[in-house]
């Protein structure tokens, strides 16, 4: 019986301490769902923001380097400096996104009550947590990638001017990783919607 009510209401008479912190998997699988999506919305922006710091750290030593010996390309590789930038308002845009779908019930109470829908709240939770670690992790792989492509950009052309329309595809390729991300991230947090009221 009363693992029955555990999987029905996810109450807190089912822990095995009072405070639900027997263990990690005590402590994560009682927190809260909003818990969970602040969670998510802190990862997508932390990670995309991380993601674009790594990129501008690793295009921009390489530009200022390569631009002591040639001072031409000062103005031009700056694009590089953009697309690394370009991670962080794709975490912006994602965590304006799921703040928006984080709604309060529409009675203040202190717990619960059982006919709540139990299902769908942690449902909402639990997909904007992985909505955003999604997105975060994405940014964080294309903001990287850009960076890396943006140095090799800024010191071939340095070497040879011929060569920045081409590793500029490159860079535009890796740019796209993030928008592969907040896409699939949009997708995953579409059905999340957190109940404000009980179940009729």
């Amino acid at each position: 019986i009363a693992t029955n009510k555990y999987i029905a209401t996810m109450s807190s008479n089912a822990c095995q301490s009072s405070y639900c912190n027997q263990g990690w998997s005590e402590v994560l699988t009682h927190m809260s769902p909003y818990g969970y999506a602040n969670f998510g919305i802190a990862f997508g922006l932390g990670l995309s923001v991380v993601g674009a710091a790594w990129g501008i750290w690793l295009t921009g030593s390489s530009l200022v380097g390569a631009a002591v010996k040639a001072p031409r390309i000062r103005s031009k590789n700056l694009i590089s400096v953009i697309f690394c930038e370009a991670t962080a308002i794709y975490g912006v845009i994602m965590a304006i996104i799921l703040a928006n779908k984080v709604k309060k019930p529409d009675e203040a109470t202190s717990s619960l009550s059982e006919d709540w829908d139990w299902a769908g709240y942690y449902y909402a939770g639990y997909g904007m947590f992985s909505s955003g670690l999604s997105v975060g992790l994405t940014n964080i792989a294309s903001g990287v990638s850009v960076g890396i492509a943006g140095s090799s950009c800024a010191i071939g052309d340095a070497q040879d001017s011929s060569l920045f329309v081409k590793i500029l595809i490159v860079e535009i390729f890796a740019s796209a990783l993030g928008i592969f991300g907040i896409i699939v991230g949009i997708i995953q947090s579409n059905s999340c919607t957190f109940p404000i009221t009980a179940l009729e």
